[in-house]
């Protein structure tokens, strides 16, 4: 087991997962090299250089399809953390410029520069949205880390979120499992579900905008891609532990348990009943069966997941200090 010291890579440094698994890699002794898209944009730079040890930290700008950007944040460096891959809520007009092409071959480029620099590790986030929807999953079976989108039923289904996001993080993580064997690279994934808590940079995500549209009365079921909700700190701290037990292999399911987004929807309203959260049949995500422990592969590294009750008071309080709701 590798513990701090060493000088590791965070692609997309200034993200909600990102600025959380910086902080956590400075605390733990590590030095880091944190990418960001502009390093005059001080929305992506201040929540970073303000951390505790930063004198450990350097920002570097890259373009996800400019290799040579990318192997200078990598070179020197004994792993890889590449979480930079673009999720948007809303329509986008150019999938392929926009998604499509940052996350596949964005993937690619990092794991080549991670090749090149002779890097002992990546750890990738994929998603959830790499392992469902997935209809032809047998309906008494919970869904684990063996399961995969279904593309073909991405591309019939007509909601373009539902078509162009699972299929990004899809074709990026078997793009990168096809360069790993292929060149020997050690990769381990971590898919993470609906992540949400307290907010480090200035903007809002997209887990955490679906959380505040939700307190807002939005009725949006995510019916083909909610699993269940998983708190960021969890995520950070699972990262790390992929990247420091030289054991872990594979993918890893990261979720509190798979719930189903009603189940998450009641227990906003419970405990906030003075906000306009709207009621959900209880089987909001048809044929997905709830579990308990589901993410055991990361259980098993020593990972105690923070409850969903905790996960929706964080996240709720975070809100409220920045603004977002009173």
């Amino acid at each position: 087991m590798t513990t701090g010291g060493e000088t590791v890579c965070i692609t997309g440094g200034s993200g909600f997962i990102g600025s959380w698994l910086v902080r956590l890699l400075l605390d733990r002794g590590y030095t880091v090299h944190a990418t960001v898209q502009n390093l005059q944009d001080e929305g992506e730079t201040r929540h970073l250089e303000t951390l505790a040890s930063a004198s450990r930290l350097r920002l570097f700008q890259i373009d996800l399809l400019d290799p040579e950007s990318i192997i200078a944040a990598v070179r020197g460096t004994a792993g890889v953390f590449h979480l930079a891959s673009p999720c948007i809520v809303d329509r986008v007009e150019d999938p392929e410029r926009q998604l499509l092409d940052p996350a596949v071959k964005g993937t690619l480029n990092v794991l080549q520069a991670a090749y090149d620099s002779g890097v002992r590790r990546v750890v990738l986030t994929s998603s959830i949205s790499a392992i469902i929807p997935s209809r032809g999953w047998p309906a008494n079976v919970v869904k684990d880390e063996s399961c995969w989108t279904d593309l073909d039923y991405c591309r019939q289904n007509g909601i373009w979120f539902q078509i162009w996001y699972p299929t990004s993080k899809t074709l990026a993580e078997k793009a990168a499992w096809e360069f790993a064997k292929e060149h020997g690279l050690d990769v381990v994934v971590l898919n993470p579900g609906t992540v949400m808590g307290p907010i480090i940079p200035p903007n809002i995500n997209a887990s955490m905008l679906m959380l505040l549209r939700l307190i807002k009365g939005c009725t949006e079921q995510y019916e083909d891609f909610y699993m269940g909700s998983v708190h960021v700190n969890d995520v950070a701290l699972a990262h790390i532990a992929l990247f420091e037990n030289h054991a872990a292999s594979g993918r890893h399911l990261c979720v509190e348990s798979i719930a189903h987004f009603g189940d998450f929807a009641a227990k906003v309203a419970e405990l906030y009943p003075e906000y306009n959260v709207p009621s959900f049949p209880r089987d909001t995500q048809p044929g997905l069966l709830r579990a308990q422990n589901a993410s055991k592969k990361l259980i098993d590294l020593g990972l105690q997941f923070t409850p969903m009750e905790q996960i929706i008071r964080d996240s709720v309080h975070s809100l409220k200090s920045k603004g977002y709701i009173s």
